[in-house]
This record gives C-alpha cells, structure tokens and sequence, in this order.
C-alpha cells in the first residue's frame, strides 16, 4: 500500500482545551470549508470557540487555471495554500490534511487511483478519526450529509468514516491504539435549505446560468438535488460574520473564479437571503419539532 501522510497544521493554540467548548469539521476538500458551513465556523471561532478542521483530500481534481500555479509544484499544493489562507480567514485553530487523493467525480479516471479516499480501507480512515477526535475532544462534531451535498463520492465516503468514528470514538474497545476513549456529544450534518435551493435553480437562468450544469466544472446537477431533503434541526445566523465567510470563500480562488455564488450579481442575490447555515442532528436523534440556534445547546459540561 502506498504512503498516506498525514498532517497538522495548528494556526491558533488551543489553551486550556478541557474547558473550552470545542467544534470538529470533517470534510473532503480544500473549499469544503468555506463553500458550505463557512458562516457558521467562523462564528463559533469569533465566539472564543476552538473550531477544528479535518480535509481528508487534496483537492487535486478538476480544472485550475494555469497563471494560478505560478510557484507551486502542483494543483495539491496550490489547493493546500488556498485553504490554509481560509482557516485563517475563519479563525480556526488547527486544520488536519489527511493526506488521501481527490477521488474525482462518479465515473472519471480518478476514481481507479490507488491514493483516492474511496479506495482506502474504510478502517484506515475511520481510525484516523477516532484518533483526532479523541485528541481534539470536539464536543460538536460536524460533517457532510448523507449524499454529500451533492452525491460526489469523497464527501459521501467521509461522511460514513465520520459517522462511525463519531460513534467508536466513546468505546475503549474500538481504535485502542489510538488514545483513551472520549464521546463527542453531538453530531451534525451540513444541509441546503430546498426552499433555497428551488429559489436558486429558478433563479440561475435568469443570470445566464444553467442549474444542471453548476460548479466551476459544470459537473453539478442542482435540479437533481431539489428532490432530496433532509430535516432541518438547526440554523445558524452568521451574519455578524459575513466578511470574514466571504473572505474565505475568496481564498479559494482556483474555485471560486467561476462560482457564480461567490463573484457576479448572482452572489448579490445569494448573500441578501443567505445569511443563516442549516443542519441536520444526527446524534441524539431529533424530532421534527427540534428547532436549535445554536449547535452547543444541551451541551453537558
């Protein structure tokens, strides 16, 4: 098997972490980040909240322009650049690479490379995490949804790692190796608001967009995910922290240059009806009626 390297990169060091609330993100690429619950991290970070990043790939698919490589040796590393610049942007205290390949899309050539996240031992990862967990000891843990966002198979990969990490992580018979047992109390996973959604697929063509083809690769189909819901259990405000999730999703520039979400009038629209994140709880188990602003509420201490 091929060498996955592992690394941490501790922008803001946490003091006195066994009293300090504490929130884990784990997602698949550099962007993920900032592009989905970017609002929401950089509030609990500008709350005094010490907010974790897990990126379990380099982001090395899809299409970069090449003046944007100028002085780095790869699309990996020029990814990596853009995402260090965006934790800062959000004020997270440390962000974790876990060093697998970008898988790519269903069905393209990247999904054969042996260092893709979807060909890794899911023990491998899932052990990883557990070992992150029980070190960073998040009392929120937050992931993608079950799909994914939007079926790409990275994100639906970490997705189940994160899942039965958050779960093992509590068992001192799961992952001995990796540390004393410790039970993150919450679990979430990052939502689009659908109403949002069929708003944005009605309102693409109005700015010369097609909604079936969204992303910097056109490879997106937004109609498709209008149909898939998920409950609705927690929104966040973040507009006290608009500029700072902005300047995030701008530090990602080999991504952001062709969103229309983020540059363009379009981005205008998004960010006067935007301004809140929505989540799923995962764990404990939510009833429909459970309406949270905020995702430490029940938090024991």
């Amino acid at each position: 098997m091929m060498e996955i390297k592992e690394e941490t990169i501790i922008l803001r060091p946490t003091v006195l972490p066994e009293v300090r609330p504490t929130l884990l993100a784990v997602f698949a690429h550099p962007d993920d980040e900032s592009f989905g619950p970017g609002g929401t991290l950089a509030r609990y970070a500008w709350s005094g909240v010490a907010v974790h990043l897990i990126c379990a790939t380099g982001g090395e698919e899809g299409t970069v322009d090449a003046e944007l490589l100028r002085g780095y040796d790869s699309i990996a590393a020029l990814r990596r650049a853009e995402l260090l610049r965006a934790a800062e942007a959000l004020g997270l205290s440390s962000v974790t690479l876990l060093g697998y390949r970008d898988s790519g899309m269903p069905g393209t050539e990247a999904n054969r490379h042996p260092a893709a996240l979807i060909n890794q031992p899911r023990e491998r990862v899932v052990g990883q995490l557990v070992r992150l967990m029980r070190q960073l000891r998040p009392q929120v843990v937050i992931t993608f949804d079950p799909i994914g966002g939007y079926r790409h198979p990275d994100h639906i990969a970490i997705h189940e790692a994160t899942v039965a990490a958050f779960h093992a992580a509590s068992d001192p018979t799961a992952f001995p190796e990796a540390g004393s047992a410790y039970a993150p109390q919450k679990l979430y996973y990052t939502t689009f608001s659908r109403r949002f959604l069929r708003l944005l697929v009605r309102l693409m063509p109005l700015f010369g967009r097609d909604p079936r083809a969204f992303g910097r690769n056109r490879d997106i189909d937004l109609t498709q995910l209008v149909a898939v819901d998920f409950p609705t259990h927690a929104r966040i405000d973040t507009t006290a922290v608009q500029d700072r999730a902005r300047a995030a999703a701008l530090a990602h520039v080999s991504q952001s240059a062709g969103n229309p979400l983020i540059r363009g009038l379009l981005s205008k629209v998004v960010n006067l009806v935007g301004r809140s994140d929505t989540f799923m709880r995962a764990y404990p188990p939510a009833t429909s009626d459970v309406q949270e602003d905020d995702l430490f509420t029940g938090v024991q201490w």
